[in-house]
């Protein structure tokens, strides 16, 4: 059976039995949209990147974090510690129940559906990377505070600057490095600033 067929059986059959499997974060409601991460999946959450973050700084017991985008960008630029995983061998990924799982992709939609594969395999805590690599470098390597931000903000933004500077990032106040939520993809410089992410053995 081929994935996208797969994957749409996993959506219709995790849609069903969402009422009667439970949630230990968040109780699913209404109709389920495999193709539509905004709204509530079987299962399956949105987690952002700072959170992800604190996850692997901490060594949280049990995280799995899948990469299913391409070998070659997964090469070149990856979140520490991901695991690259071809979306067509996602069923053949070992995990426990006891894992914490974290998806990625070129699409919130492909990283959400291969979460709902996976959560049908037993893990309980089964999340997709809001913005994927995107959102790691904005959020995560290169966060930005406005010059003009008030007083609580700045405070706020310190344990994100710290948590930046972990993983070989450049937080900032009031001054963009070039990288804005519309450029497609991430800047020409992302590459070094990942490999020394992954010198630091995350």
């Amino acid at each position: 059976m081929s994935v996208p067929r797969l994957l749409g059986w996993a959506a219709l059959v995790l849609g069903a039995a969402a009422p009667f499997a439970g949630n230990p974060h968040r109780p699913v409601q209404g109709p389920i949209d495999a193709n539509d991460p905004s709204g509530p999946i079987a299962g399956v959450e949105e987690i952002d990147a700072l959170q992800l973050a604190r996850w692997i700084r901490y060594r949280e017991p049990g995280l799995r974090v899948f990469d299913l985008r391409s070998a070659s960008d997964y090469s070149d630029d990856r979140i520490p510690g991901a695991e690259h995983v071809d979306i067509d061998a996602i069923d053949d990924v070992v995990i426990s129940t006891a894992d914490r799982v974290v998806t990625y992709a070129d699409s919130s939609a492909q990283a959400a559906q291969a979460g709902i594969l996976l959560r049908a395999r037993g893990p309980r805590d089964v999340y997709w990377l809001r913005g994927g690599i995107r959102g790691w470098f904005d959020d995560v390597i290169d966060p930005y505070l406005p010059a003009d931000a008030s007083p609580e903000a700045r405070r706020n933004f310190e344990s994100t600057a710290e948590l930046s500077r972990y993983f070989g990032g450049v937080p900032r106040i009031g001054e963009r490095s070039g990288s804005s939520a519309e450029t497609p993809g991430p800047p020409d410089d992302v590459h070094k600033t990942i490999a020394r992410a992954r010198m630091r053995g995350c």
